[in-house]
């Protein structure tokens, strides 16, 4: 089935812009706050992602469904979550969307379509698979794209998932950020594959690479995927090549990162190659980042400081909406 790429205009553009900063921006707050020891949870960042992230959530419609790992938190904020719900969970306040009881990005909406994110790759996909499957059963045109990365592909419940997706020709598109580690292990010792997209020959279904700090070549192509699953085509298996800029987690200082590999993918900084871009397109000049920039960091202070001020929970909300025997 040959779908046709939609083009963002100008006002999608910018938006999407506008996530991309203001994940960047809440995450280097968050680590500000970490290494100062204000934080009760850990954090995972996913500083240089931030192009496969808004572009693959940007790319779904209201009534599709993300499934995110804990990295992805930029991804959820298309799909209308706040700084301030940010904030508050890492927090543990009672008015976060956990009440409390998550930590770090570990947070969701159902209402939004946003499966609260697992670290235990990739258990999103037979979730998001069985979620398309009864998007299809009821007969709603809608999709599910769960997220995870390179290493998550070594898994069987990876595998199973894109058998039977394949099998029952399932509206879901399967994203992987293929971010160079999986925690310090390089692909190469897990894989002998080039690109993980060609595990989608296994099972019959189109596989495609695209540059993970792109913005616009990700929205694109995941578009593509999405409206092509819609429209009863079946699965996509899609990978996108970037490098995660951060080590694992807030404690993780990524010795085993070279310094070379750090200096060419800093040359390959999605939001800057982004700006450049709307600065050739005339959509962007130097007062339209220097706004960018104050919006966003007004934002973050502001949702800080209602995290900070909030109430932690009661005791007793520990017991509820909790499974017990």
């Amino acid at each position: 089935m040959d779908i046709k790429p939609i083009e963002p205009g100008a006002i999608e553009l910018l938006d999407m812009y506008y996530y991309m900063r203001l994940g960047r921006a809440i995450e280097e707050r968050l680590e500000l706050e970490y290494k100062g020891g204000k934080l009760p949870s850990a954090i995972y960042l996913g500083r240089g992602q931030e192009a496969i992230e808004v572009g693959a959530a940007y790319a779904l419609e209201q009534g599709d469904v993300l499934a995110p790992t804990h990295r992805d938190m930029i991804s959820q904020l298309p799909r209308g979550l706040t700084a301030k719900e940010v904030f508050t969970n890492h927090y543990a306040r009672a008015n976060s969307l956990t009440r409390g009881k998550g930590e770090a990005n570990y947070q969701g909406d159902l209402k939004r379509g946003l499966f609260a994110t697992v670290s235990m790759l990739p258990d999103f996909y037979p979730v998001a698979t069985g979620a398309a499957l009864a998007f299809k059963l009821r007969g709603e045109k809608r999709v599910a794209m769960p997220l995870c990365g390179e290493g998550a592909t070594s898994r069987g419940d990876f595998h199973e998932s894109l058998n039977i997706a394949s099998v029952l020709n399932l509206p879901v598109v399967f994203v992987v950020i293929n971010n160079g580690f999986a925690y310090s292990t390089p692909p190469f010792k897990e894989m002998k594959l080039s690109d993980v997209a060609e595990r989608a020959h296994a099972y019959a279904i189109p596989g495609v690479v695209v540059d993970g700090n792109n913005i616009i070549e990700c929205y694109l192509e995941v578009k593509k995927a999405v409206e092509r699953a819609r429209d009863g085509g079946g699965p996509t298996l899609l990978e996108a090549k970037t490098l995660r800029m951060r080590g694992h987690a807030g404690h993780d200082a990524a010795k085993y990162v070279s310094k070379e590999l750090i200096r060419e993918w800093a040359q390959k900084d999605p939001i800057d190659r982004f700006e450049k871009h709307l600065t050739n397109q005339g959509l962007l000049d130097e007062a339209g980042i220097k706004d960018m920039t104050g919006r966003v960091t007004q934002e973050v202070a502001e949702a800080l400081k209602f995290a900070e001020e909030s109430p932690y929970p009661e005791g007793q909300e520990a017991v509820t909406d909790v499974y017990r025997e």
